[in-house]
């Protein structure tokens, strides 16, 4: 490739979720966009299945669709979430969460993480002024008062008034823009995988921390071999996370049952993935003429579903600050001030509040397990309180394990 300066409206690092979000927004602006990725074409056309299933709001939903990502995910691959469960320990006493029977509609849909991003990509991929260039790791970065350089990993050079980085919640970019990140470690592991069962699920969502260890089962569509299938998310001390994964897949079925009887005899069948739990907040969510989406911006702690949620939102609240001043300079101050503003004030109050309830609910000493205890069985007792928290949930997140 030549090492001439190319020059785009706009130069998005990471072409994640956020980052193919962001790109589709703002080339139905008309805008031309250099999307920047370091893994090859063929992968994010194609990403291999990750174990996550992602709790999808119904504002995430209608995001989805504009971007005309939505039509490209199989109908079949769609499971609606009909309700969400909170259990405590040994107690019988759930915390519920369910649409008003009035109401049709699910608490949200639960859709494979990496049909998601083919979905996105196939979006992105359509639009010709989208230009996708992979294979290529981000480098130096240079800004001023006027413009932003980047230059990649062959030498390229890239200019544009903005440039907005979509690269993880370990995100290098904003490392080497200075801007320092707030990271939970909560020295645990989180292993999903599909597991078909003897009982069905009936749509419900169950999170059971136990003591020791926090289980979730979100309900998917069943197949003709398997009927009842679930994703089951079990959250453990990286030690024995790394035990369970290792075990073979008959063992580790075996185990799971007997850690999880709700639902009956498990049996495996897909692959096992894990992850590490770590929550980021990035101290500023801009720069000069630089800015942060996704989870470089907010990595949510995965005990509210919300992370990919806040992911589709903090681009579309660029794309739409964006769209507000044409013919302006996209860069300017002003106008970043104004996304990090909005974007703080949409995530902070939850990311405090997801952090502050997944310490509570996974510490086993005995006032945390009454405390939490006392907790649900209020919730359970307050039904008007239940019900505001529902609604928010359906447009913003569900309780419910997912990345």
């Amino acid at each position: 490739m030549a090492t001439s300066a190319r020059d785009y409206d706009l130069i998005i690092i990471g072409a994640g979720p956020a980052g193919l979000s962001l790109a589709t927004s703002l080339a139905a602006q008309g805008r031309q966009i250099a999307l920047v990725e370091k893994l090859p074409r063929e992968s994010l056309a194609l990403p291999a299945f990750d174990g996550r299933e992602i709790a999808l709001t119904h504002r995430s939903v209608a995001l989805l669709r504009g971007l005309n990502a939505w039509a490209h995910i199989p109908p079949a691959e769609i499971s609606p979430l009909g309700e969400a469960q909170v259990r405590n320990g040994n107690s019988h006493r759930a915390l519920r969460f369910a649409p008003p029977r009035a109401q049709a509609a699910a608490l949200g849909h639960l859709v494979p993480n990496h049909l998601i991003r083919r979905a996105l990509f196939a979006a992105a991929a359509s639009q010709p002024n989208i230009h996708l260039l992979t294979g290529l790791a981000a480098g130096a970065i240079h800004t001023s008062a006027n413009r932003a350089t980047l230059t990649l990993s062959d030498g390229t050079t890239l200019t544009a008034p903005l440039i907005a980085a979509a690269d993880t919640r370990f995100s290098e970019t904003r490392r080497r823009m200075g801007i320092p990140a707030h990271m939970q470690d909560f020295g645990k592991t989180m292993l999903v995988c599909r597991m078909a069962h003897e009982q069905p699920h009936h749509g419900i969502a169950t999170e059971w921390f136990g003591f020791g260890q926090t289980i979730a089962t979100l309900p998917l569509n069943g197949t003709a071999a398997w009927p009842n299938i679930s994703s089951l998310v079990i959250t453990l001390p990286t030690r024995q996370a790394e035990a369970l994964l290792a075990l073979p897949p008959g063992a580790f079925a075996a185990e799971m049952s007997a850690r999880h009887h709700q639902l009956g005899t498990l049996q495996l069948v897909s692959t096992r993935h894990a992850y590490p739990l770590v929550a980021v907040y990035a101290g500023r969510f801009t720069a000069e003429r630089f800015a942060l989406v996704g989870d470089a911006a907010v990595g949510m702690h995965p005990v509210t579903a919300h992370g990919f949620n806040f992911g589709l939102v903090s681009q579309h609240t660029l794309a739409s600050l964006i769209a507000e001043a044409p013919g302006q300079d996209i860069g300017a101050p002003a106008l970043l001030r104004r996304y990090a503003s909005r974007h703080r004030r949409a995530t902070l109050p939850l990311y405090l509040a997801t952090n502050a309830t997944a310490l509570l609910y996974t510490d086993d000493r005995p006032p945390a397990r009454a405390l939490r205890g006392a907790v649900i069985g209020a919730g359970a007792r307050l039904p008007l309180a239940r019900r505001l928290l529902t609604a928010a949930l359906m447009q913003g997140a569900t309780p419910a394990h997912a990345a």
